[in-house]
């Protein structure tokens, strides 16, 4: 008899969930470590964040930092094997040029490139989010600090609903989030613009210099009028 490699990975999440979370607040953190650098727990990790907080709310902070904490430190799996032999393995299958544009893009928003990925719940591929930062050499400080953002958003929003409206609210908001991910990481997306352009625009007026946006208007504006007045 021929045993799947499916069926192989469920015994072995069972086994681990079995061992593990007993252990209390470690086996949380074990458990992140393996579903972020290796392979994905069945329940997903908000799954069982909601199991741990709903047994237990005051520690929900702690279970919030210990599971963000852990999947950070398990993502740096999959973030060094793309930083060992990534770059090869996408020039197979991109040309070069394409391969280009794509790390320019990535460096330009690279913090949220990740933290965003980080903030969604599965199915959302955040393994290849991983794996790319390291194929672009992302900093691994900055790396990991956005993974735990992410992480941590993720879990503290799981945690307070359990704690305010229960599990049984959490696990409908969780599935229900799961089935619409394209509409949550369009508004997920769109929250963190804005709060990204007015943190931007805070630290401009602080220095005492306009937004580059308001900058590139003035100019425009300086350059009309000096046509105007060459017409005239």
């Amino acid at each position: 008899m021929i045993i799947s490699p499916v069926a192989v990975i469920q015994k072995l999440n069972t086994v681990l969930l079995a061992t593990l979370k007993p252990l209390g607040i470690w086996g949380l953190g074990g458990l992140s470590i393996i579903d972020s650098g290796f392979f994905p727990i069945p329940v997903s990790m908000d799954g069982v964040l909601i199991g741990y907080v709903a047994s237990d709310h005051r520690k929900f902070l702690l279970y919030c930092l210990m599971a963000a904490a852990a999947s950070a430190l398990g993502s740096l799996v999959p973030y060094y094997v793309g930083r060992a032999g990534g770059e090869l393995f996408l020039l197979k299958r991109i040309n070069r040029a394409r391969y280009e544009r794509m790390r320019d893009r990535f460096e330009n928003q690279e913090f949220l490139a990740i933290m965003i990925p980080a903030m969604m719940p599965p199915p959302m591929p955040i393994k290849l989010f991983e794996f790319g930062a390291g194929v672009f050499e992302m900093k691994p400080l900055l790396f990991t600090t956005a993974i735990f953002t992410g992480k941590f958003v993720q879990f503290l929003v799981c945690a307070l609903i359990t704690v305010f409206y229960g599990p049984e609210i959490a696990h409908a908001v969780r599935r229900a989030m799961h089935e619409h991910l394209g509409i949550v990481l369009g508004v997920v997306g769109a929250v963190v613009l804005g709060l990204s352009v007015y943190v931007l625009r805070k630290l401009f007026e602080r220095r005492g210099t306009n937004f580059p946006i308001e900058e590139m208007g003035e100019q425009e504006e300086s350059a009309e009028e000096e046509d105007s007045t060459l017409i005239t």
